[in-house]
This record gives structure tokens, C-alpha cells and sequence, in this order.
């Protein structure tokens, strides 16, 4: 089988009496699939309805005075459809999902069940508060066991994803120190953070100095406490960090931002390698998010917003954004509007976004939280850092491991290419190659402290069967890279879908739209 520059497989056949020809595409159960407007026709229609006289129409005027363009498909087609294409994809429930710092882990079905109850499922943010008491219930229980898991006395649970909550700790930070008028410039970021720190920092108005990583892979705590001064707003630290090492640090370098008037906020997006071991407020931490998607087994979408709970120190705490949920008399209500007689004592930044929209989101997390209990939450971290030490511990007698030496690891295990060396092979080719061996790359060139990295997150939910697997084909494809087998890793991969692409003129020059073809008039 050959493949065609632009990714699309084809299936040449040449035999006797027979001259080379090109089929559909199809592999067996791998069938090629048109878009739905190519297979469907925007003339014909799946569902008979009867035609609506005009003077029964309910639309006022606004009626449609054109063709949709949509195309119509049998309902049988439409389904074909769909589940052809979703053959071609991957995802958790087919297989381990090693994506360092994305936590992809399984979703339990029983809190899916839990979130398709009529109560939850069917709730809308402009039913009146006294219908929907228990879901403000469960909003607040949630909140309360957010932070009770954190030490922090106060949350906003506004913030639908984790970019989402930095922005709103980093406003709230900015609110506090424009109620002392102080103002302030610079952000201080470690290389070891997130990626999304600094476009955060930078979004907020601020200027983001960077503070290197010292040769452990934590931050240089002498560099970052020789920077402070009366312009810095803020440090925002990810612990555990992105090279999957905990900051050991942190309580240092909160003592001593305070002492300068500044705030630390903590990224927690790896907070599933801590949680119910370690809590953030003991640490002199300000503001952190939390992925619930990460940290409590919420689907990556999941059919509506995501959810990047924010808590907040005593000293943000009055500038939480609204609306939040408050308990008086026995009823439960959201405070909507800034008062001087409310939890945040008229101090709040604003609002993040107009209603609890991830509510589907917040079920799931109480239901993991419940089912799992405070014992069962540290199971999940002390799981998790088992899992990444068994990877990395399995493979650093033939891959890299920058900061092997360094001790265990959290949640990660971090590789380079260092043992590409000479070989002809890069961290790219290993990726693609691991797809042809049934399982998704794991994070590849991030963090960008090491050089070709490939960052591993095995979870906690994947057995050591799966891991063994996973394991095996990583050791057999760096043993082939090594043995000089180039040639192999350039061209995979080989029984996807699609070829490799071309992955500079697909980031320079994307296809974001089916554009129909023009017709001669």
C-alpha cells in the first residue's frame, strides 16, 4: 500500500492479467470517509415533513428566504457516518493515554450516570433559584470539599477551564493591588511552568520576566528571590511542575513574595499528584485553578464547558469573582451583584463568564470525590506517582532521562533524545511510530527546558498490565532506532488512517472550512 502526498491512502492492486489500479481507499473495517457534505446532498432531505402553509408560520417576517446548503442524509447514512469516523480517532476508552501535563485518565461511568439524571442534566441557568436547590447544593458541597482538599477559604467556581481560573486568580491578584493602589508591572515565571502562564500574565497588562531552572529541573530559588522588588505583582509557580518534579521550595519563595507585597499563584493543573497529600494554602499559596478534568476524572468537554475551580487565600479572598453560592436561613442562593453586606465585601473583580454552565462537569467531580472518599483522593496521587516512577524506571536503562538523578518523580516521567544521538531518528519519528504500535504519543518538545522531550502521564487508573505494554513498545522502538533502523521511524506512520502529514504546511496554511465547489453559472 502506498500513500499520497497530501495524507490520503490508496490502494494500488497489481497481479497478473491485471494492470495497477486505485480503489476506494478502504482497509477492512478502516473505511475511507468523505466529508458529510461530499456524501450528502444539500437537494434531498432524510426526514418527509409536511410543507407549513405561510400564514401558520410562527416566525414573524425572519422565515428563511434561501437554501441552508445543509446536506441531507438518510438517518442511516448519518449514522454510518459518524461511527466510521469515529474509528479513526482515539481516546481513552480504546487505549492508555500517556499525554504528559493533560492527565488523561478514565472517565468512571458511574458519574456519567450520576450527570445524565433528569435533575442535573435538564437544568437551566434561568430557572428560578428556589427549583433548583439542589443543584446550588451540590455546587456548594463541591466547593466546600475544594476547599477543604486545598486549605483555602474561599473559591470561585465560576472559571470554565483551566486558562480560564489562571485568568481569574491573575485579575483577582490584580484587584487586591489596585484596592491598596499599588500598582505593579511584572510577573515573575519559572521556565518549569505551564505554557499558559505567561500568556495569562501578559493578557492581565503584565510585563513576564522569566526565572531559569536550576540543573534539578526546580526553579533557581536564589534567582527568583534575588528578582523580587517592589514592581512584582506576582509569582505564578506550577507544582508539581511540568519536568513532573515537585518544587520542594515553594513555602521559601511564598514567605518571601509576601514579604516583597506580592501574591503567589500555583497552576494546579497537576494537583492529581498531590491531592489529599499535600494542600496548596499550607504552602503560602494565594490562588490556584484546578482541572477538573485532571484531578477529578471530568470528561476533556464532555458535551459543555470545562471547569477550572479557583480558590483563593484569605487575602484574595474578597475579590473573588462573582456569582457565588451562600447559604442563609436554610436556603441556598447565588449572590449575583457586588455588596458591601456580602462574602467579598463589595470587593469583587467581576464576573468570569453568566452562569454556571459546566454544572454537568461539577456532578461528575462530586460524584469521583464521594465515591473515592478523603482516603481514596490520596490513593489517587500516591497511584498515579507509582504508575509515572514504574515508566520511568523501566525505560531509563535505554532512553534519557534528564533528571533521572534527581530522585523519584511526581505524576510525569520525563525523557529527552539523548539516546537519538547519531542514530538519524528525532523525537517526532519515535511519536509517529508509537502510533503504528496502537497508542497515542505521549507529549512531545514540552517542556521546553529539555531538548526533544517526551513527557509520560500513565495516570493512576492504568493497571501495570497496560503499562507493561506500553512499556515494551518503547523499549522495542528505541533498541530499533539504536540497531539503525531509521528508515522505519521516517515514514510511519504505517496503519493509521492517514500518512504523515506534512506538519509545517498544515500549521502555516490550516483547512478550517469545506468550501463548496463553485458552479458555472
Amino acid at each position: 500500500m502506498s500513500m499520497m502526498s497530501e495524507g490520503r491512502p490508496t490502494q494500488p492492486l497489481a497481479g497478473a492479467g491485471h494492470s495497477v489500479a486505485t480503489f476506494t481507499g478502504n482497509r477492512a473495517l478502516m473505511l475511507e470517509e468523505p466529508l458529510i457534505f461530499e456524501s450528502g446532498s444539500a437537494e434531498v432531505t432524510g426526514v418527509d415533513l409536511e410543507p407549513v402553509p405561510a400564514h401558520a408560520s410562527r416566525l414573524g417576517g425572519l422565515e428563511r428566504k434561501g437554501a441552508i446548503g445543509l446536506p441531507g442524509l438518510a438517518e442511516g447514512e448519518a449514522v454510518r457516518h459518524y461511527t466510521r469516523l469515529s474509528r479513526q480517532n482515539y481516546g481513552i476508552d480504546l487505549g492508555l493515554f500517556p499525554l504528559g501535563s493533560c492527565t488523561m485518565k478514565h472517565n468512571p461511568r458511574l458519574n456519567e450516570k450520576v450527570a445524565r439524571l433528569p435533575g442535573f442534566a435538564d437544568v437551566h441557568p434561568l430557572q428560578p433559584q428556589d427549583t433548583v436547590q439542589g443543584a446550588l447544593e451540590l455546587i456548594h458541597e463541591l466547593a466546600e470539599w475544594l476547599k477543604a482538599l486545598t486549605n483555602m477559604p474561599a473559591v470561585a467556581m465560576a472559571p470554565k477551564a483551566g486558562a480560564h481560573g489562571e485568568l481569574c486568580g491573575m485579575l483577582a491578584i490584580r484587584a487586591a493591588h489596585e484596592a491598596r493602589g499599588d500598582a505593579r508591572s511584572v510577573v515573575l515565571v519559572p521556565e518549569s511552568a505551564h505554557g499558559t502562564n505567561p500568556a495569562t500574565a501578559a493578557f492581565c497588562g503584565y510585563r513576564v520576566e522569566s526565572i531559569p531552572a536550576d540543573a534539578r529541573g526546580r526553579v533557581d530559588t536564589a534567582a527568583l528571590l534575588a528578582r523580587l522588588g517592589p514592581d512584582v505583582a506576582a509569582v505564578m509557580i506550577t507544582n508539581p511542575n511540568t519536568c513532573g518534579l515537585f518544587e520542594p521550595d515553594l513555602k521559601r519563595i511564598s514567605d518571601a513574595v509576601h514579604a516583597a507585597g506580592g501574591y503567589v499563584y500555583c497552576d494546579g493543573a497537576n494537583f492529581n499528584a498531590i491531592v489529599g497529600r499535600v494542600r496548596p494554602g499550607d504552602l503560602g499559596v494565594d490562588a490556584m485553578h484546578i482541572n477538573l478534568h485532571k484531578t477529578f476524572s471530568t470528561p476533556h468537554g464532555g458535551g459543555g464547558p470545562g471547569s477550572g475551580p479557583v480558590v483563593f487565600s484569605e487575602a484574595l479572598a474578597p475579590f473573588a469573582p462573582l456569582p457565588f453560592v451562600v447559604e442563609e436561613g436554610g436556603r441556598l442562593h447565588l449572590v449575583e451583584e457586588e455588596s458591601a453586606s456580602a462574602e467579598n465585601h463589595g470587593q469583587s473583580f467581576g464576573r468570569m463568564s453568566a452562569f454556571h454552565g459546566q454544572m454537568g462537569m461539577f456532578v461528575r467531580a462530586l460524584a469521583y470525590i464521594k465515591s473515592h472518599g478523603a482516603d481514596g483522593l490520596r490513593q489517587v496521587a500516591e497511584d498515579a506517582v507509582l504508575n509515572a516512577n514504574y515508566v520511568l524506571r523501566s525505560l531509563d536503562d535505554l532512553l534519557s532521562a534528564p533528571f533521572g538523578d534527581s530522585g523519584p518523580c511526581m505524576h510525569e516521567a520525563l525523557f529527552d533524545d539523548g539516546f537519538l544521538k547519531d542514530t538519524g531518528v528525532t523525537t517526532l519519528d519515535v511519536a509517529k511510530a508509537l502510533i503504528d504500535e496502537g497508542f497515542h504519543p505521549m507529549t512531545m518538545y514540552f517542556p521546553l527546558v529539555v531538548h526533544g522531550a517526551m513527557l509520560i502521564e500513565p495516570t493512576e487508573t492504568e493497571s501495570r498490565a497496560r503499562l507493561d505494554e506500553f512499556i515494551a513498545s518503547l523499549r522495542g522502538l528505541a533498541e530499533a532506532a539504536r540497531a539503525g533502523d531509521a528508515g522505519r521511524f521516517r515514514t510511519a506512520p504505517h496503519f493509521a488512517p492517514r500518512s504523515r502529514l506534512d506538519e509545517t504546511r498544515a500549521a502555516r496554511s490550516p483547512v478550517l472550512a469545506w468550501t463548496p465547489a463553485q458552479t458555472a453559472e
